[in-house]
């Protein structure tokens, strides 16, 4: 098992692109858009600290030496430094979570979305069918012939994947969700690599979703743009 840290670095390579100087430079996921000014990565064993590639040289050198050894605790001097360039226009932060062993989970309603099948998105999935091949592996229940829940990569490198689910409103409350996000879960795990999950932490239903699934906290994340 990868300690909380090493975690982090693997949460944050999937969460963006990087340059050849480790800056980060695009969401990893279509669109693209532009990565945040900074991402702090905090856990019990230290911090991951990415800079964007827009920042000039001598701005992440004042970031450096207020950050130090412990980013969270100075969240309010980074800021004041980030503004020093232009306003800052969103702080975002959340726990990072990873999936504990789900494989030998088999009992499952969820059926994998695959190239026959991937019909079943198009209608109430649209924009995951349009990016069908980033977003494997997929899985979905449908109830009344309707497909109601989906669990599918967000984001993923070749080392671990970021969980994105969504039950419609109609369908909810029937343990669909957790369902879905476990048969998704073990099938990364069984390609080799490491199933991750984040969220906001002002978003309730999603934390909700995080322990019922029983998913281990390693970090917290902190993106300001």
């Amino acid at each position: 098992m990868l300690s909380d840290l090493e975690l982090m670095e693997q949460h944050v390579n999937v969460l963006f692109k990087h340059d050849t100087e480790n800056r980060v430079t695009v969401v990893n996921e279509p669109p693209y858009d532009v990565a945040p000014r900074i991402f702090v990565g905090g856990t019990k064993l230290g911090s991951v600290v990415r800079y964007s590639n827009t920042l000039d040289a001598s701005l992440v050198e004042q970031l450096e030496q207020v950050i130090g050894t412990n980013p969270g605790a100075h969240l309010w001097e980074v800021i004041k430094v980030l503004s020093i360039d232009r306003q800052l226009n969103n702080l975002w932060i959340g726990p990072a979570y990873v999936f504990p062993d789900v494989r030998d989970r088999t009992r499952t309603q969820a059926i994998q979305v695959t190239h026959e099948n991937k019909e079943l998105l198009k209608p109430y999935f649209p924009y995951t069918f349009e990016d069908f091949e980033y977003k494997q592996p997929c899985f979905v229940i449908v109830e009344d012939n309707i497909t109601v829940s989906i669990c599918c990569s967000a984001r993923k490198s070749t080392k671990a994947d970021e969980a994105s689910v969504f039950t419609h409103e109609d369908y909810r409350g029937r343990g669909y969700g957790i369902d879905v996000t476990n048969a998704w879960a073990a099938e990364v795990q069984k390609q080799g690599r490491i199933a991750l999950y984040s969220t906001s932490w002002d978003n309730f239903a999603s934390q909700s979703v995080a322990r019922k699934l029983k998913l281990l906290q390693y970090g917290t994340d902190i993106h300001m743009s």
